[in-house]
């Protein structure tokens, strides 16, 4: 139980020293509402959100709402996300995340993961995506950055997305895993890098459990 809490104890301590190297860390994604935010996300499945972000308003003020997707013509929605990869399969789930919001909620964004996950489309990052930066839900947000960072600072020694994501909850606290989401996705991209993080060049360099293995080089 110490070594939990003293565990803890040093996990915030660097999350709150990367907190304020990225103070202005929030969702990169383009939205104004939470259905542009679930299509988003959809969308950001092996893509980049700069991609993303390219194509959403163009995308929005053609299908504006979750009626307007769901009589979308499929070979036009391929065609309008073509350019985010896989949009074939995106396409079909987005037309059918679409009909569901319609069927099952009137056309509005379930607030809960078991609805949200229930959707075509949408797994446990979509849903945690969603409910942390739409419905101030606390969402811990587990992407290929996150797993990494997450490994590196041994908060976690599962590859598993789920267990990633249940390890982290336990270990921060739930006002701080939304956030924690947007601050390990910067760092991972700015410094923490794969496969070799710049760790000569990191800030907080010597709060990271790897400085052991890398103060020799």
């Amino acid at each position: 139980m110490a070594h939990l809490t003293m565990k803890k104890k040093k996990a915030v301590l660097l999350l709150t020293a990367l907190g304020e190297l990225y103070p202005d860390a929030r969702c990169a994604l383009y939205f104004r509402n939470p259905f542009e935010l679930l299509i988003a996300t959809i969308l950001s499945a092996q893509c980049t959100d700069v991609r993303v972000n390219q194509v959403s308003p163009a995308l929005f003020a053609r299908y504006p709402d979750p009626q307007a997707f769901a009589e979308a013509d499929l070979a036009e929605l391929e065609a309008a996300i073509r350019s985010t990869g896989f949009f074939r399969n995106k396409a079909k789930n987005i037309l059918g995340c679409a009909k569901a919001l319609l069927d099952r909620h009137d056309g509005q964004v379930p607030r809960t993961m078991t609805e949200l996950t229930a959707l075509p489309g949408v797994g446990r990052k979509t849903a945690n995506v969603v409910l942390g930066n739409s419905f101030d839900t606390p969402g811990m947000v587990v992407d290929t950055h996150v797993k990494r960072l997450a490994n590196r600072f041994d908060w976690t020694r599962s590859v598993d997305p789920v267990k990633i994501e249940q390890d982290l909850c336990r270990l921060l606290p739930a006002e701080k895993w939304t956030s924690a989401s947007h601050i390990l996705i910067l760092h991972g991209r700015a410094l923490c890098k794969a496969p070799i993080p710049l760790c000569s060049q990191c800030p907080v360099f010597d709060l990271c459990p790897r400085v052991g293995v890398t103060r020799s080089r």
